[in-house]
């Protein structure tokens, strides 16, 4: 008897992945710039920015949905969308998922294009939303989040403005400051360091919070909708965890 070839979670291990981006059908909040203008420079953002520093790879393209075996970036209105907290955070399929509300985007004043290519890169480099490591307070384990940081930092790609993201040496706490490039637009200037209009998420004494770097910056992560978010799928165990809780209520209520 065959056995079926074992998928390991660690997503698509040696193999690029294809992102489908797509609108969802019920979306009536214009993103400020066309869907196929996003993605090239989404595209180049990826491959000449981000992929040489952290060697993720990707290949990004255009549909009217979920593709099979493809990861995917999902645009919505905001999370009380009809259907929108019906995503999970993986496709059908059980890839990553990356939403992008569009309408609680430009409510905050932010661009869509920024919102997009910060949760592509934090997609990019921790796809199942697990990752952690250790920092300068030995008490907190931080997570390993690469847009948080230096959010309110952009620069273009072919006229769009893209999202500032950090390298694997802001993570590593025995480098000296100034000693190594910390982020793209090299702004940051030793390990763990916030900027004014950034934040980083720690796990302190039992708990998930968020450390900032201004009080202004503070105030403004009390009035976000954090639903559908990286955070708060964070607190509930990463991507893999929480849609399986997910699937288990679901199919605990059709009994």
């Amino acid at each position: 008897m065959k056995t079926a070839k074992p998928v390991f979670g660690a997503f698509n291990q040696g193999i690029i992945p294809t992102i489908a981006c797509f609108i969802d059908k019920t979306t009536t909040t214009p993103l400020g710039v066309s869907l196929d203008a996003l993605i090239a420079a989404m595209q180049a953002y990826v491959t000449q920015h981000v992929a040489p520093v952290w060697g993720t790879p990707a290949k990004l393209i255009k549909s009217t949905g979920f593709i099979k075996d493809t990861w995917a970036i999902v645009f919505l209105d905001n999370a009380d969308q009809p259907g929108a907290l019906a995503y999970h955070d993986l496709t059908p399929d059980g890839l990553p998922l990356a939403k992008v509300f569009v309408r609680t985007t430009i409510n905050d004043g932010e661009l869509v294009s920024v919102s997009a290519s910060h949760e592509l890169v934090e997609m990019l480099v921790d796809p199942a939303i697990n990752l952690m490591t250790t920092g300068p307070d030995p008490k907190t384990i931080y997570a390993y989040e690469s847009a948080d940081p230096v959010e309110a930092l952009t620069f273009n790609v072919n006229g769009i403005p893209m999202s500032d993201f950090v390298y694997p040496s802001y993570f590593e706490i025995f480098h000296k400051a100034g000693s190594v490039k910390f982020d793209h637009l090299n702004k940051v200037k030793k390990p763990f360091q916030i900027l004014s209009g950034g934040y980083q998420i720690v796990f302190k004494n039992g708990k998930w919070s968020q450390v900032t770097a201004s009080a202004a910056k503070k105030k403004a992560l009390k009035r976000e909708d954090k639903r559908g978010h990286r955070v708060e799928t964070r607190k509930e165990g990463g991507a893999l965890r929480r849609t399986l809780k997910s699937e288990v209520a679901r199919h605990q209520k059709r009994r």
